[in-house]
This record gives C-alpha cells, sequence and structure tokens, in this order.
C-alpha cells in the first residue's frame, strides 16, 4: 500500500530536493517571464512544477499548506471528532479546511474558530473573525464561540520575508509568540498547539515556556515543507498550563520533554 503520510520515501530528487521534471524529462516554465524580478521567475517556476500545488488545486484546498496539516495529522493524530479548534492566521483557509474535515466525524460536531486580519471566505460550520489576534475582545468572542475552551491551536503564521534570515527568523519568532500567548489563554487541559517556527535561536525563551506548559515539544516538518526552506513546526501535546507567557519566568525549565 503506497505511503499517503506525507513521510515516507520520495521518488529521485533534483538539487533543490524535489524534482520538477515532468513526463518528457523537461521542467516547466512560466509564461510571460520577461520583465519579472529573477526571484519571481524561481518562485513562478517552483510553484508550476510543484507536486503539492498541483495536489491542493485538484482537490480543491485552498492553499498547498493544507498538505503540510494533513501530513502533520496522519502522522501524531491529533484530530478527533467533536474537537474545538482554533485557527490563528487562517487565511486563505486550507488549514480549516483540514481541521473541518477531520473533526466533523460521525456525531460528533466540532467548533471551529479562524482568526485572520484579512478577510477570509467562509468554511460551513466555522465562525471566522476579522481581527487581531492580540486584542483581549478577540479572546472574548473565540471563547464564546468555541462554548469555553480550546482543543487545538493551530497557526500557520509567517511574516513577509525580507530576504535576510535573522530578520525573518525574529519576525516570524514575534508571531509564534503571540499565538503562544493566545493558546496559553484558550487551551483545555491536555489540549494541543501546533504553530509554524522558523528555527534560528531567538524561538529558545519560547520553547521553554512550552516545556513549563505542556507534557511533549517537538519539531516538525512535513513533506509538502519545501527541504531549502528554514520553515518548521513546532508540536506542543498535553497541555497543563500554568498561566500566560509574560507572567512565566523562562529562567527556570521545569518539567516536559523536548524532542528535536
Amino acid at each position: 500500500m503506497a505511503d499517503r503520510s506525507g513521510y515516507g520515501k520520495a521518488g529521485k530528487k533534483g538539487p533543490s530536493g524535489r524534482s520538477y521534471r515532468n513526463a518528457t524529462g523537461l521542467t516547466r516554465q512560466p509564461k510571460k517571464m520577461r520583465g519579472r524580478k529573477v526571484s519571481s521567475q524561481r518562485w513562478l517556476t517552483r510553484q508550476l512544477n510543484d507536486p503539492f500545488v498541483a495536489e491542493a488545486k485538484s482537490r480543491g484546498l485552498r492553499s498547498r499548506a493544507a498538505l503540510k496539516l494533513e501530513q502533520m495529522d496522519d502522522r501524531f493524530q491529533l484530530f478527533k471528532p467533536g474537537m474545538a479548534i482554533v485557527d490563528l492566521g487562517c487565511a486563505p483557509g486550507g488549514w480549516l479546511q483540514v481541521s473541518s474535515l477531520r473533526t466533523n466525524l460521525g456525531k460528533g460536531k466540532a467548533r471551529l474558530v479562524g482568526i485572520d486580519l484579512l478577510e477570509t471566505d467562509g468554511i460551513v460550520g466555522a465562525d471566522i473573525f476579522t481581527g487581531d489576534i492580540t486584542d483581549p475582545e478577540m479572546l472574548e468572542k473565540v471563547r464564546t464561540a468555541i462554548g469555553g475552551a480550546a482543543d487545538g491551536v493551530l497557526s500557520d503564521m509567517a511574516a513577509d520575508t525580507t530576504g535576510h534570515r535573522s530578520t525573518d527568523h525574529l519576525r516570524t519568532t514575534a508571531l509564534l509568540e503571540a499565538a503562544l500567548d493566545f493558546a496559553l489563554n484558550v487551551l483545555n487541559q491536555n489540549g494541543f498547539f501546533l504553530a509554524k517556527c522558523f528555527r534560528g535561536g531567538a524561538e529558545k525563551l519560547l520553547l521553554d515556556i512550552m516545556h513549563r506548559n505542556f507534557k511533549t515539544v517537538r519539531h516538525v516538518k512535513p513533506a509538502a515543507s519545501r527541504s531549502e526552506s528554514v520553515e518548521s513546526y513546532v508540536l506542543a501535546i498535553g497541555f497543563h498550563g500554568i498561566g500566560r507567557a509574560e507572567d512565566i519566568s523562562a529562567d527556570v525549565v521545569a518539567g516536559g520533554t523536548v524532542i528535536v
């Protein structure tokens, strides 16, 4: 049986870590490349030839990133029927789609909430709010929508990249901090937190906070995450929280297990 998790063996890969060759052995090139920056040309070529982009499109998923969430759930079995899930930075809605498909099963009716600064097209069964996750009023809206607390908090948020690795790392780490603070305020006991994390050192304090608040913390890189990208995800399971991020001293790491 074929491995559908995304973590199995891959076919022969090119220098970038993934084969972009078509059936004739040639790499497909986008039309109308003249006048575009070299970086834009590379991005367009990569998108055109990326099998995960093609799969997401063929299945009606709103984003390639939806496949990353599927692969991580296949591996760790995060979603259960009837769960309350909050998706931070939900636009364009790919992660909410996967959450809905995997929690609205059988008689279990899921409670799903998405939040983004951008307008996001609706998804059946999900409440989507337009606003800032750091706004205290947003936290209360979410609590009301899910009926109290969440079983899982998701975040695929990342800052717009500048091309300067240290700057990009710090900006995305700031979003990770905001997402973690939100999660600490809304999660049920034994809940989970899954968020994008650019590894580079600045996130250590946040990992320390997770160690103190969750049973297990690990880094995960699904197959749909490009091998040349510094992107990975941090998964914290088994919430037994002790408070908000700013109230926790990161000087002492008590308990917890980290798997890198």
